[in-house]
């Protein structure tokens, strides 16, 4: 294969990404430091296939995954992508929903992976509270109280809220999710397919994949009925979303700060 010519592509927030255009086609790659995230394309490699290997929802084909001197990179497929139409936002629901049809025994995964650019662990647990807290919000919060972004106050108001949580949700079976599905996790083909790119898999609630869709926009009604139509959520799911939405929220705190503290204090306060 012959590299005929690279060029960057933008929306690479943690990693560099080109467009390679080769004598075998067009490829994405995706290049980043091997020892500031040790494994990250292994896993995002490994959730793409967990992905493919429900036979509902297309991801990029995985061409090579490897080591460069102190580099790793991830060679894809690359997409020719088309602005969503309302065809193709019924088959993200559709398929999003399918997906969540693929089920486990426990609640989280085989691999520890990445939300981001920060590690994620992936240990199992028989319920999703259980899992929600030990391996989603206590290590956030942890760190966000090591790092002064959130105080003593904010860490009672989280105690109080691992309590109560078994008691604020339905039980569902774990459900195969993409883990960071706000709206540039995806993408939509020339011929109206979606795809998903960049996951952070487990088996957890399903409604945590539709609070992420809701937590920063990018998904219209089509896209929600078509979901419910295909896999109905359970009753009340429109208020359990921002219980969801603390923990990509408590991801962003540790990695920008800002206003997003502010944020998790007024989701906790109305909990």
């Amino acid at each position: 294969m012959k590299i005929k010519d690279t060029s960057a592509v933008s929306g690479g927030d943690i990693n560099q990404v080109y467009r390679l255009d080769t004598s075998s086609g067009q490829f994405l790659l995706k290049v980043n430091s091997k020892d500031a995230f040790p494994g990250m394309f292994a896993h995002e490699a490994q959730g793409l296939s967990a992905i493919r290997q429900t036979e509902t929802i297309a991801v990029p084909d995985v061409i090579y995954q490897g080591y460069a001197g102190k580099e790793s990179y991830l060679l894809l497929e690359w997409i020719e992508t088309w602005y969503p139409s309302e065809q193709a936002s019924k088959n993200l629901g559709r398929q999003l929903a399918a997906m969540h049809e693929h089920t486990a025994d426990l609640f989280g995964f085989h691999q520890d992976n990445y939300m981001g650019s920060l590690p994620q662990k992936n240990n199992r647990h028989k319920s999703w509270s259980d899992f929600f807290v030990k391996e989603r919000l206590k290590p956030m919060v942890k760190m966000a109280i090591e790092s002064g972004q959130l105080n003593d106050n904010d860490q009672d108001d989280f105690d109080q809220l691992y309590e109560k949580l078994p008691g604020l949700h339905p039980d569902e079976p774990p459900a195969l999710v993409h883990g960071d599905l706000w709206s540039g996790n995806y993408l939509i083909n020339t011929k109206e397919q979606p795809y998903l790119i960049d996951p952070a898999v487990s088996y957890s609630n399903r409604e945590f994949d539709i609070a992420m869709t809701a937590l920063f926009g990018g998904f219209n009604a089509t896209f929600y009925k078509a979901y419910n139509d295909a896999y109905p959520l359970q009753p009340g799911w429109q208020g359990r979303l921002k219980i969801w939405n603390l923990y990509p929220l408590l991801v962003h705190v540790n990695l920008f700060g800002g206003g997003y503290a502010n944020q998790v204090r007024q989701i906790l306060a109305a909990l």
